[in-house]
């Protein structure tokens, strides 16, 4: 983000906490995801856009709720998101589908309250987290060195043997904790075979 990080670092948390708020007081079932859950989780800020995870019933609420708000509202060709942008152009996704899995109450009642940018906001829990951000690893898209530090920062907070168990029939996703051990910031996982996600 070059010199202006902390500027656009502000700007997203003011997008993340008019949103959150918005979203929260329209009773949306949502989490936040992605690198601001990361940042509400202790990883270093990795801040592009907001993302929030949701219940894909309750996406035509969201997008009531952001409009609202004042939030252009866009569905782009992709079938597990909606976009929202504030009067500052910055992004907001409503996902409802995280690697391919839809999202479910039961991942958005698993997620925990973190006060966020002066507001207590539900955030993913940290094992389903680091599971949306490794399975969708691909020979097009590994970026091992990336995920490295935010999950460093978080790695107390993660059931590694879950996360181990849900990433077995991926190779870059299995891969990427096999590679945790071996650097030794997780201890050896034991996948648990009956292990299901979301």
């Amino acid at each position: 983000m070059g010199s202006h990080s902390h500027e656009v670092t502000d700007a997203i948390l003011e997008t993340l906490k008019r949103a959150g708020a918005g979203l929260k007081e329209a009773g949306v079932r949502f989490a936040l995801a992605g690198g601001c859950a990361g940042y509400a989780r202790g990883a270093a800020p990795s801040l592009h856009d907001v993302d929030f995870a949701l219940v894909e019933e309750d996406v035509p609420l969201a997008l009531k709720t952001l409009e609202s708000l004042g939030f252009r509202t866009a569905k782009p060709p992709e079938d597990w998101l909606v976009k929202a942008f504030d009067e500052e152009g910055v992004l907001v996704d409503l996902i409802f589908s995280l690697a391919d899995r839809p999202v479910t109450e039961a991942m958005i009642a698993r997620a925990q309250p973190i006060n966020t940018a002066a507001l207590s906001l539900p955030v993913l829990e940290a094992t389903d987290l680091v599971i949306s951000w490794i399975l969708p690893l691909s020979e097009h898209a590994c970026d091992y060195g990336s995920l490295l530090p935010m999950v460093r920062a978080m790695r107390e907070q993660v059931d590694w043997d879950r996360v181990a168990s849900v990433a077995a029939p991926s190779p870059y996703a299995s891969t990427f904790v096999t590679l945790l051990e071996r650097l030794h910031i997780i201890a050896p996982t034991t996948p648990r075979p009956d292990s299901t996600w979301p």
